[in-house]
């Protein structure tokens, strides 16, 4: 298989907020849009990251899949977490507050409003002790 790309697809209830949520909080364009699909794109100094947002009921997704997406955590890694932090924090839900992991990330947890977990990180050096401890 040669794979020309990837991106997750989020299957939901009520398409256009949740796309709005994304280019609102997230920086995501639209790269196209209908009533039942919104595809996503984010395009910074770092690369390019992708985005769907799907109708779960649309007859594209097979009876047995046709379901909302839950139990999903997405990671975004950015520059600076404890920015990103400070500018979301007051306007999304934050899950889990911004802290630091001995295995080497800063970063903070917050909620989609289909319930989607979203991880912000930076990569940080990991603790001395804890990387010790991993030998």
């Amino acid at each position: 298989m040669n794979l020309t790309g990837s991106y997750p697809v989020l299957l939901v209830a009520d398409v256009a907020p949740i796309a709005a949520f994304y280019q609102t909080h997230f920086g995501f364009e639209v790269v196209f849009a209908s009533s039942w699909y919104v595809h996503l794109r984010a395009t910074h100094t770092g690369g390019t990251v992708e985005l769907a947002i799907m109708d779960y009921r649309h007859d594209t997704i097979p009876p047995a899949g046709r379901h909302k997406t839950s139990g999903l955590l997405l990671s975004f890694e950015v520059a600076d977490a404890a920015a990103e932090y400070a500018r979301l924090a007051p306007n999304v839900t934050v899950l889990q507050a911004l802290r630091d992991e001995p295995f080497g990330q800063r970063h903070f947890i917050c909620a989609d409003p289909n319930g989607v977990l979203l991880d912000v990180i930076t990569p940080i050096e990991p603790d001395p002790e804890w990387l010790a401890a991993q030998s």
